[in-house]
This record gives structure tokens, C-alpha cells and sequence, in this order.
């Protein structure tokens, strides 16, 4: 990347910030003196439920190999912290349930970035049968994005899911990455 190429892009980034800042100031500064009227939140905004597809990227021992599937996934806003409560439901040959908390970073009025932090649950199948995460309960990571498009209510999601010693013949970990379509609630 050249130099004029970062400059541009620090200057774009500082006139999105500051006119997020004058916005802030100014409506503040409206209902310190009483001149905007209160405006209605709407309850759990950014909450939702998606479907999409997994995605393994991993293999355990023989016969745990990697596979692919549908996700349901579920995203709960808390209001008032930068936190969500997330669950994923990824169905292959074996269901593992996905459930974590995440920190969410808003990187724009319309993108979220978020790190969650959870467990997979296996269940169903044979005994080599294998979920995207794998065929063991595992602590999990979870990195992704969500991103709602404008002047609707959908949202595209995005995330992996990284299971620690997620195999019963293997001793690796697990990866996964989805993505889907949800609708906000």
C-alpha cells in the first residue's frame, strides 16, 4: 500500500469520525437544551436468527474426517454493554450446538466485528460421525462479523469457529467457517 493510499485512508477515516462526533455533540447538546424530542430505542437491536451454510476445514484421526453442512444461528444484543449471546447450531452428519458470548467491536453504524468465547456440544450420529467443530465437547473461539443492510432487516454473518481438542481419535483442533442470512428481531 503507498503512502498517498494511507494518507487518503486515515483522512476518510477521521471525516467518518468526527462527523460521528459533531452528530454526538449536537444531540447532545439539542436535549441539554431541550430542543430535540425523545427518541423510541427499539428493544435488542441487532438481535437475530440466521440460516446459511459450515464449513469443516479440519480432520481428526481415521474416519473423522472434515465436513460440511447447514447453520442456524442466533445473535441476542445486550443493550447496554458491547455484548452478545450467540448460539449456532451446525448440522452435518453429527448436530453440534454453539453456544458463546461475544465482545462486540462496532466498526461502522452497519459492521460489527466480535471475539466470543463458548463450548460445542456434539450430539447425534455414529461414533466417528464428525460435526463441522468435530465429535467432542470443546472449549470454542469465535471470531466474526455481522454486517445489517441498510434500510432493511437483514443481516449477512459471517464467522469461524475454532474447537481446542475437538477430536475423540485425534488429539487437534477443530475449524469451521459459516456464513448465512438472518432476520433482526
Amino acid at each position: 500500500m503507498s503512502f498517498p493510499e494511507i494518507s487518503r485512508r486515515k483522512q476518510t477515516l477521521a471525516q467518518r469520525y468526527g462527523a460521528a462526533v459533531l452528530t454526538a455533540t449536537t444531540l447532545t447538546l439539542g436535549g441539554v437544551l431541550g430542543l430535540t424530542t425523545e427518541a423510541q430505542a427499539q428493544a435488542a437491536y441487532g438481535s437475530y436468527v440466521g440460516v446459511g451454510g459450515s464449513l469443516g476445514l479440519t480432520s481428526g484421526g481415521p474416519g473423522e474426517d472434515s465436513t460440511a453442512g447447514g447453520v442456524v444461528s442466533f445473535r441476542y444484543r445486550l443493550l447496554e454493554v458491547p455484548v452478545s449471546l450467540r448460539a449456532q447450531a451446525l448440522i452435518s452428519e453429527r448436530v453440534a450446538i454453539v453456544p458463546t458470548v461475544s465482545y462486540d467491536i462496532p466498526l461502522s453504524w452497519d459492521l460489527d466485528a466480535y471475539v466470543g468465547a463458548g463450548v460445542s456440544f456434539p450430539f447425534g450420529g455414529g461414533d466417528d460421525d464428525t460435526s463441522p467443530v468435530g465429535n467432542r465437547t470443546a472449549f470454542v473461539i469465535q471470531p466474526g462479523v455481522d454486517y445489517i443492510l441498510p434500510n432493511s432487516d437483514l443481516v449477512l454473518f459471517g464467522n469461524a469457529v475454532i474447537a481446542f481438542d475437538a477430536y475423540r481419535d485425534g488429539d487437534g483442533a477443530a475449524a469451521a467457517v459459516q456464513a448465512g442470512v438472518g432476520l433482526q428481531f
